[in-house]
């Protein structure tokens, strides 16, 4: 290795580091405002439910406690260590519950009241994108590393995905559906947008839990017509991930065989999978309903929906499913 690699590799380890240093003084940035914040619903809770709309009765009272009990509890997770940063996803946790009541609350309150929950939930949001986006730089610091895919950084957790569906359609013609990337999101659910920026390369836009949003750029790495396509993000993504997708005969003539293998870091590592579990975006779950869209929309030219799903199954509203009469 040349000296100018040395160079450069030893320049990039201490942009690294220094990025984890200051994601790591964020979040105890953070562990200090919900240490704050704990101390004062736990002392005065009347006075919080009131000025947030809440109300100072004594189940208001008891919530609020609640809450300043859990922020009590993330502030010890986030000054306790010498690592808080993994435990920003506990704060973003804590904010999706806090956003859920509020809505309520402004949906149940009337004049000042609700023109004071409508604030609180402005105030939450705001500290949300903060959490979230503390959160999120627990992947990046690890994607951006070599090696590319942030794989084993301690915010990070590996998952493997392996998926496989039978296609009722001629494999060229499968491969040449998938082979245009930008119809992902058709069939992906979780995809809002993939656009091709040129020579091989993309940009993905993707939702994640608490309808938040994820962007990374990717390059193909792989293209076998009819055959397979591999893919992988580029290093410093938000989310490093690495894919590929085989194209087979399947037996007996019944079409085509499509095999779907799948590396990602979940950010904040088993506590950020726990949250998307929670949340209902459980990731196995997502990539089989993504296959069965695919077949459906392949062999169909559409996605078959319900009166009970009319905009296509999105893993938080299976909780929620009905029986169902077909759309009118």
């Amino acid at each position: 290795m040349s000296q100018e690699h040395v160079r450069m590799s030893q320049e990039g380890d201490h942009m690294s580091q220094e990025g984890d240093r200051t994601t790591d003084r964020l979040a105890r940035a953070l562990g200090w405002a919900s240490l704050g914040l704990g101390a004062v619903q736990i002392a005065a809770p009347g006075a919080v439910g009131r000025l947030s709309g809440v109300g100072d009765s004594a189940p208001a009272r008891g919530t609020v406690v609640l809450v300043g009990a859990r922020e009590l509890f993330h502030a010890a997770l986030l000054l306790g260590g010498d690592r808080p940063a993994p435990w920003a996803w506990t704060r973003v946790a804590g904010d999706v519950l806090d956003l859920t009541m509020l809505g309520r609350v402004v949906a149940a309150r009337t004049g000042t009241r609700r023109l004071r929950a409508v604030a609180a939930t402005g105030v939450v949001a705001g500290i949300a994108a903060v959490d979230l986006w503390t959160a999120l730089r627990v992947g990046r610091r690890g994607a951006g590393r070599p090696g590319g895919r942030g794989a084993g950084g301690p915010g990070g957790h590996v998952r493997s995905l392996r998926a496989a569906i039978t296609v009722n359609r001629p494999r060229q013609e499968v491969y040449r559906y998938w082979h245009d990337i930008e119809n992902l999101p058709r069939f992906m659910i979780h995809l809002e947008s993939v656009k091709t920026t040129g020579d091989g390369h993309s940009h993905w836009k993707a939702k994640a839990p608490a309808n938040w949003t994820v962007e990374w750029d990717a390059e193909t790495v792989q293209d076998r017509p009819d055959e397979v396509i591999a893919w992988r993000s580029m290093p410093g993504s938000a989310v490093g991930n690495r894919g590929l997708v085989r194209f087979t005969d399947a037996p007996g003539g019944r079409g085509t065989e499509v095999r779907v293998e799948l590396d990602y870091d979940v950010p904040g590592g088993r506590l950020g999978l726990a949250l998307a579990r929670l949340l209902g975006e459980h990731p196995e779950q997502q990539v089989r309903d993504d296959l069965r869209r695919f077949k459906q929309i392949v062999e169909t030219g559409e996605v078959v929906r319900s009166e009970g799903s009319p905009e296509g199954t999105r893993a938080l509203r299976q909780a929620m499913q009905r029986p169902a009469q077909p759309v009118r």
